[in-house]
């Protein structure tokens, strides 16, 4: 999907991204502050879910609350509500400076990723230039999926009445490769070019992936390999676990002569556990090269995991083969 299209996006979904400084010492209170209204949201109709993020590592304090709700109309009978009113008059001495926020209409859900860093950037667009904004994130995100970690964004247009910015959220796979993309020369460059189309822009840094409630679709990874990559893998570590099990295990077993029902439940316990917490994480680990769609940047690594993932298919059959004399 181009960021043009997601201009024309039809989707429900609405949510606010606050941003707030808090003042020295006064964590403690500001949690207690954003339970408390945490709860709030909750009573309102269409409410689908609240998350709080701390600052990062030498960040100045900043607490990033995000509010979602099942549709435009919900959020704003929230925003615009008396009880959030008392609640933000309630915490008025907690912040150095009025909150600021973002409402984006749209996103689709998907799966968490962990480690992943999120980046929310609003444009102040100026008047009659929102055509060349738009080709200048487009262009923009062209350089961007070339960066190192980059997963994906969305582009998020003004919601008349509500929010008048141009938002653009995307992610990378940690802070660090976030950084190094906002501190580049390439963005540099962008920057300056771009000043023609906005007049300021402002960005925050979320040290998560907003849980999934984004699928960032504009980037060539989904958080999660293609399932024929699942499945290969997963069949890369079972072929062998269920092997060495029958030739261990399920001889044991039979010696004792155990119900062949009851025996297999436990070689299924034996594998699920072997499958979980050694071999999956292994070959997660070992074939990230592949597995990772925002490192799948060449049709040669491509092809490299698949050989790669092949040529140990083989391997075990031959060995497996020979150790039960059955290779010919």
């Amino acid at each position: 999907m181009s960021a043009r299209a997601s201009r024309d996006s039809t989707a429900l979904n609405a949510t606010v991204v606050t941003s707030q400084k808090v003042r020295e010492g006064r964590a403690d209170e500001y949690q207690r502050w954003q339970d408390r209204t945490n709860a709030a949201a909750r009573e309102f109709e269409g409410f689908v879910g609240a998350e709080v993020y701390p600052p990062g590592a030498g960040e100045a304090n900043e607490w990033v609350a995000v509010f979602r709700f099942s549709a435009m109309d919900y959020l704003t009978a929230w925003l615009n509500s008396d009880r959030r009113q008392e609640l933000l008059d309630e915490a008025h001495e907690l912040f150095e400076g009025p909150p600021t926020q973002e409402v984006l209409q749209g996103g689709s859900p998907a799966q968490p990723a962990p480690q992943v860093v999120t980046a929310v950037i609003s444009h102040e667009v100026k008047p009659g230039c929102e055509e060349g904004f738009l080709n200048w994130q487009e262009k923009t995100l062209g350089e961007q999926e070339k960066a190192p970690g980059f997963m994906g964004s969305e582009l998020f247009a003004p919601v008349a009445g509500v929010q008048e910015n141009w938002v653009v959220v995307f992610r990378f796979e940690s802070r660090e490769y976030l950084d190094n993309w906002l501190g580049s020369d390439v963005r540099k460059k962008l920057l300056e070019e771009g000043s023609r189309y906005f007049t300021s822009y402002d960005v925050r840094k979320v040290g998560s992936s907003f849980s999934g409630w984004f699928r960032f679709d504009h980037g060539e990874d989904r958080s999660a390999p293609p399932n024929w990559k699942q499945a290969m893998t997963v069949l890369l570590a079972l072929y062998p676990t269920v092997m060495v099990l029958n030739l261990t295990v399920g001889y044991g077993l039979e010696k004792l002569e155990i119900r062949e029902y009851i025996g297999l439940f436990l070689s299924n316990v034996l594998s699920v556990s072997a499958l979980t917490w050694l071999l999956m994480p292994t070959v997660n680990r070992v074939f990230a090269f592949w597995l990772v769609p925002a490192r799948v940047r060449t049709r040669r690594a491509q092809v490299l995991g698949i050989a790669l993932v092949v040529f140990c298919y083989l391997v075990f059959i031959g060995v497996f083969g020979m150790i039960t004399g059955q290779i010919w």
